[in-house]
């Protein structure tokens, strides 16, 4: 975990500093919570990065920091039989509310991408 990023803000008193890896944490966990969500997904370009030795990259969540605001991209596979967009929805106002509270940020976006579906073995 030596080539952490931090989401930095700068406060009266001096800087805050959150690791980038503290956001995903809380984000996975959020994510799993909500009904409907199989799991996190993953692209083709991680697999492949992570195939030929690269720097693992989180699965399925990605954040970074532009403007004093919180972008966050969430990759999930629904399970079959949920409505996709009110499981989309449902992680968009989980993952926000998560980052808002945690984060003291108002300012969150999140994007959610439904990459597959799940079926039930």
């Amino acid at each position: 975990m030596g080539d952490n990023n931090y989401i930095s803000y700068q406060e009266e008193n001096g800087s805050i500093n959150i690791s980038e890896e503290v956001i995903l944490t809380i984000v996975r966990a959020a994510v799993t919570e909500v009904e409907g969500v199989a799991s996190l997904s993953t692209t083709a370009g991680t697999e492949l990065a992570e195939l030929i030795g690269l720097k693992s990259i989180p699965k399925g969540v990605t954040t970074r920091f532009d403007n004093n605001k919180i972008i966050t991209d969430v990759i999930i596979n629904v399970s079959y039989g949920n409505n996709v967009v009110n499981v989309a929805k449902a992680v968009q106002d989980s993952v926000r509310s998560v980052i808002q509270a945690t984060t003291g940020f108002e300012d969150a976006e999140v994007n959610v991408h439904v990459s597959g579906i799940s079926f039930e073995r």
